[in-house]
């Protein structure tokens, strides 16, 4: 983030840029008359092309080091005395989360323990205008094998933010099915972050579910610390009305010999936005991964919006890594075959996408959770014949 204060140089151009001071002094004016101040805080650079290609000039022109120009020109006026990181950008709201918490949950399955009941953990928020920050920790240890279904909603019509971390750490020869499910208010904020961190030897398979709230980011993380890991990570997303739903997942393959599936799916319609950022990061040792993403897309209206990023980073040399995206409109040959016999149009529609996003909760092993996952997406797509 940037400003003319916390930038010394090429200050109009990033500000311009950014548009954070200006956006900060219209916002001020403009809510000045009804008693509301409103302030900008800019206290770090991040590493980014721009700012390295930005140091390297710098230093050339004032006939210094890089590392002079990063500590005693770059950073001189920032808050936060180093350049952070992207991951650190990316976990800011996670950070305004620990800030806020005052309470979590902590799951510990012991060694060797098999859970044969799922595991349902539910927050319910509640209330207007309020932050709620919940945090959930799971340690499966070595060996462990259990069920888990993580749910959001909301206790009515409410207008309040959700900052949920989710830290999950699965042992060597471990076995994890984690459903995680976001159905709150339309009219509500959910902003969370899901890290996983895999020994070798285990199975982790995690669905992401995102049917609610006003707008919504998941940044969901899963580090293969081991040889030999099997992951899944997968996600159905219906965004409708003017939702906007974010979504950015990374794999990071570190160590040889894994395995991992990515599937999304997501419908989209009226004038919602809806975001896949998907990154696959296979690392110089990974030799042997084998690593598969795939992000589709339908729209229902020529209002809505899919931005689609599928990422493959590979610095191995013998590995299987496919990625790909595709966006399209339902077919006219099923549509008009069922409205033959007798289907309402919106009901037939209703039924070619359910098919197309039930693909992934097909996936999920428990039946019951599965099931009413399957009901809650009909009608979530066709509300008058749920």
């Amino acid at each position: 983030i940037h400003g003319h204060v916390a930038s010394p140089f090429k200050s109009a151009y990033i500000s311009a840029k950014h548009g954070l001071i200006g956006l900060t002094r219209t916002a001020a004016l403009e809510a000045g008359d009804q008693g509301l101040t409103v302030n900008a805080i800019c206290p770090a650079y991040v590493r980014t092309p721009l700012v390295e290609n930005q140091i390297r000039d710098q230093a050339r022109t004032r006939g210094m080091s890089e590392a002079e120009v990063e500590g005693k020109v770059l950073l001189e006026a920032a808050a936060i005395k180093r350049l952070l990181d992207p991951e650190d950008a990316r976990r800011a709201m996670a950070a305004l989360a620990t800030a806020l918490f005052q309470d979590g949950l902590f799951l510990h399955i012991k060694s060797q323990a098999v859970i044969e009941s799922v595991i349902e953990i539910v927050h319910v928020t509640s209330g207007q205008d309020e932050v709620f920050a919940p945090r959930l920790l799971i340690v499966a240890e070595d060996g462990a094998v259990a069920r888990i279904v993580e749910t959001y909603i909301t206790d009515g019509a409410t207008t309040a933010m959700t900052l949920p971390v989710s830290e999950v750490v699965i042992g060597s020869r471990a076995n994890i099915e984690h459903v995680r499910v976001q159905d709150e208010a339309t009219s509500n904020i959910h902003l969370a972050l899901w890290e996983t961190r895999q020994a070798g030897n285990s199975e982790y398979r995690s669905y992401n579910v995102a049917f609610g709230a006003a707008i919504g980011r998941t940044d969901q993380g899963i580090d293969l610390q081991g040889e030999w890991c099997t992951t899944r990570l997968d996600g159905v997303v219906v965004g409708l009305g003017e939702q906007i739903l974010d979504n950015h997942t990374r794999l990071d393959h570190a160590l040889p010999n894994c395995n991992s599936f990515e599937i999304y799916k997501q419908v989209i319609g009226d004038r919602a936005t809806v975001v896949f950022n998907g990154q696959i990061y296979v690392h110089p040792h990974a030799q042997k991964t084998d690593a598969k993403q795939t992000n589709q897309a339908i729209l229902l209206s020529p209002t809505a919006t899919i931005n689609s990023k599928p990422q493959l980073e590979i610095f191995a040399d013998d590995v299987k890594c496919t990625h790909g995206a595709t966006v399209g409109q339902l077919e006219d040959l099923p549509l008009f075959y069922m409205r033959q016999r007798g289907v309402p149009k919106a009901l037939a529609q209703s039924l070619l996408v359910y098919a197309f996003a039930a693909e992934v909760l097909e996936l999920i092993s428990m039946e019951e959770v599965r099931q009413k996952l399957e009901q809650r997406l009909f009608e979530r797509l066709n509300p008058t014949n749920a």
